[in-house]
């Protein structure tokens, strides 16, 4: 076989997975720029293996892009340290079936994605492939450079630690949509007593604004602390804002334009009919891939 004929094979295998890499990487790291670069480096040593000696190349592939987000993830360990204000997962606008796919759309979840940064690197990584993607041991412990005895024992502790404090209520998308309807609407009318009636009492609101835009340096809880934030801010604006409904990380969200330009992308977590987390990104470095929506895969 050419050269060419061995690049062009290992493309098309790469391209058909593409979508899967990019989930994996995504759930490790909570950054889309950071699994972007990532699966440009699994690439790059993709096309240098023999594909005639690979069993099997997704598990392969997905082996590969463990190692180098595994790699990438304990460097981004050590930005977060200099952060300022809440780090917030990247959000990602995403296509329907996203939504349609509870596991999924549960996974990539802002709320999950947030339980998820409380684990170590190394638990990160195992408790994804293993509760997400359903990974062997054998070849979790092979992507991570583990016994797959410790690599069990890694996962029994995560899995515990993400049970302990992950959302326990999922509603229907509907259900939630409903709520975030109703949460818009309040928004728009600058109505505090609507805004009061769809937030939960404990409702956690979280703002990410990085160091260049003005964002809450710590998260607000309680939901009248929460409508007065919403309603003070929008009092004080003068500038053109509208609000669209989006699926945000597989879930109800929405948008926020400033004068004709995206300035805010808000996740919303729901349950029993009231929001009980709302996550606000306004890092412009964070909101660059909401010009259009983001295929994600667990196959």
């Amino acid at each position: 076989m050419s050269d060419d004929d061995a690049v062009d094979r290992a493309t098309e295998t790469f391209v058909a997975h593409r979508n899967l890499l990019f989930t994996v990487a995504y759930e490790m790291l909570g950054s889309a720029a950071d699994a972007e670069d990532v699966l440009q480096e699994t690439w790059l040593r993709w096309v240098e293996v023999d594909l005639d000696q690979v069993r099997d190349q997704r598990a392969y592939l997905v082996r590969i892009t463990t190692r180098q987000a595994l790699n990438r993830l304990r460097t981004m360990s050590r930005r977060k340290e200099s952060y300022v204000g809440p780090w917030l997962p990247e959000p990602l606008l995403t296509t329907p079936d996203v939504a349609q796919d509870v596991e999924l759309a549960e996974s990539v979840s802002m709320a999950v994605m947030l339980v998820l940064e409380t684990l170590s690197p190394t638990e990160r990584v195992v408790f994804v492939l293993r509760e997400v993607f359903d990974v062997g041991y054998d070849d979790v412990a092979a992507a991570v450079g583990k016994t797959p005895a410790a690599v069990r024992q890694i996962a029994h502790r995560a899995r515990r630690h993400v049970d302990a404090r992950r959302p326990r209520a999922v509603v229907s998308q509907r259900r939630a949509r409903a709520a975030v309807d109703s949460f818009l609407r309040a928004l728009e009318g600058g109505d505090l007593q609507g805004l009061l009636d769809v937030l939960a009492p404990d409702v956690v609101y979280m703002g990410d604004g990085g160091g260049v835009k003005h964002a809450a340096l710590r998260p607000i809880v309680g939901a009248d602390k929460v409508a007065r934030l919403l309603a003070g801010g929008l009092g004080r604006n003068t500038i053109p804002v509208a609000f669209g409904p989006a699926t945000v990380n597989g879930g109800a969200g929405l948008t926020i334009h400033l004068d004709g330009e995206l300035d805010s992308v808000v996740a919303v977590h729901v349950e029993a009919d009231r929001i009980t987390g709302i996550y606000v990104v306004r890092n412009p470095e964070k909101l660059s891939r909401t010009a259009s929506e983001t295929p994600l895969t667990l196959r």
